[in-house]
């Protein structure tokens, strides 16, 4: 994504989650940034740090960057229809079920408040 759209890189690289010490924890990226301002993340933690509230301030800190960014206007997210850990995560940073089922499950949303009319 990053070669195809250089203009949008951020949009497509992985960030890596480690500890203080260097420490490799897990990953969360965005999918690239769609036409209607909309930018869908992805996360994980490897299973030793699970349970730790580590994906929950990723993801929290990701999110808030990101609807910081011009034309930005929510964040969206899936999980697996049994992965309620990583759903309890997108409920805990403010994501609201959608109704609907993407590739992987439960698709979630995040509006940018800015634009709280789509909320």
């Amino acid at each position: 994504g990053c070669l195809d759209h250089p203009q949008y890189w951020v949009w497509y690289v992985i960030w890596i989650i480690e500890s203080k010490d260097g420490s490799h924890m897990g990953d969360l990226s965005f999918k690239g940034f769609n036409d209607d301002g909309s930018v869908e993340i992805g996360y994980g933690i490897d299973e030793a740090h699970q349970g730790q509230g580590y994906a929950t301030e990723a993801v929290d800190a990701l999110v808030m960057w990101a609807l910081q960014q011009p034309g930005v206007t929510r964040v969206e997210a899936e999980t697996e229809p049994e992965n309620k850990a990583s759903q309890r995560v997108l409920e805990k940073c403010g994501f609201i079920p959608l109704g609907i089922d993407g590739e992987e499950g439960p698709r979630f949303v995040r509006y940018n408040q800015q634009n709280s009319s789509e909320i």
